[in-house]
């Protein structure tokens, strides 16, 4: 549904800002289906599905590592896009738009496909039955290899380790660039006796919306993916490698799964609750889904 309400260009959005939303929920659905419904509840509850198969095996682990990296980085490319519009002025003409967008767009998505490849290799068959293969397994080299160790380091480090600091720093560094700035505006405006038309200022008001856009984006991201980046860590720190069902650790590693998840969830919320548009073309879609489905053909 975000989807292709963003997709319309309706939302009083530019185009930039547009592609990277919608990417973003392009991402968060790709988690929902591939992370939540096929990992956890067909592999699961439906033990004879496709996915006892060696190659949709496979498959899955590489489509579930590929809609983790592209959801995190595409709130990152959305950050450093809101940061450059509000740090850079000088930057922003030529980065803030839509063919910029589409070109980092399609940069992270094949950096992404390219780091999340060697997933597929990851596993072997666990038996070969009428020349078919069933089955999921680690293949021996995983824990011994100097190659696959690089890979896990390199997928810790993009998914777990630099997405949570370095969008601390752009936030930090946007806010307090509003701030100053803000402040700055308020004291031309006493000193030419406009004090009593700050609170209708439309450039205050532009940046307050993008600034809690932003910082409701990232905050939750960032508080819903700690959990698994302090986890990991502990983890790295103590060289644990298994642990059995009951324990604590895999409790706490089970929810900190969940709140990562969740994170791919939050965003269409914070849409509804920060933009009045995008509520608009809420409820016009839920009171005529077929119009906008038709419009979409068109």
């Amino acid at each position: 549904m975000t989807v292709l309400i963003l997709s319309q260009g309706k939302c009083g959005l530019s185009k930039g800002i547009t592609r990277y939303m919608t990417a973003m929920a392009t991402g968060d659905l790709m988690v929902l289906v591939f992370n939540v419904f096929v990992s956890q509840i067909i592999k699961y509850h439906f033990p004879g599905s496709l996915l006892n198969y060696t190659p949709a095996c496979r498959l899955s682990a590489f489509l579930q590592g590929l809609s983790l990296q592209l959801s995190i980085w595409f709130t990152i490319a959305f950050t450093v896009d809101r940061f450059v519009a509000i740090c850079c002025d000088k930057l922003k003409a030529r980065y803030c738009t839509e063919r910029t967008a589409n070109v980092v767009m399609s940069i992270v998505s094949a950096l992404s496909i390219m780091v999340n490849i060697p997933l597929s290799f990851r596993y072997e068959p666990t038996h070969v039955l009428n020349n078919v293969q069933w089955g999921c397994r680690t293949v021996s080299a995983y824990l011994t290899s100097p190659a696959w160790a690089a890979h896990q380091w390199l997928t810790n480090i993009s998914n777990i380790f630099l997405p949570i600091p370095l969008l601390l720093l752009l936030n930090s560094l946007t806010a307090h660039h509003i701030l100053v700035a803000s402040r700055v505006r308020r004291a031309l405006k006493s000193s030419r006796g406009g004090a009593g038309e700050m609170g209708r200022d439309p450039e205050l008001k532009s940046r307050r919306t993008s600034i809690v856009l932003l910082f409701t984006i990232s905050g939750c991201f960032v508080v819903l993916t700690a959990p698994i980046t302090v986890i990991h860590i502990c983890v790295g720190v103590t060289h644990i490698t298994t642990f059995q069902v009951s324990n604590s650790l895999y409790v706490a590693i089970r929810a900190a799964f969940l709140l990562m998840c969740t994170s791919s969830c939050t965003n269409t919320c914070i849409y509804a609750l920060t933009q009045r548009r995008f509520r608009e073309e809420v409820k016009n879609l839920l009171k005529s889904p077929y119009v906008l489905l038709r419009k979409q053909r068109k």
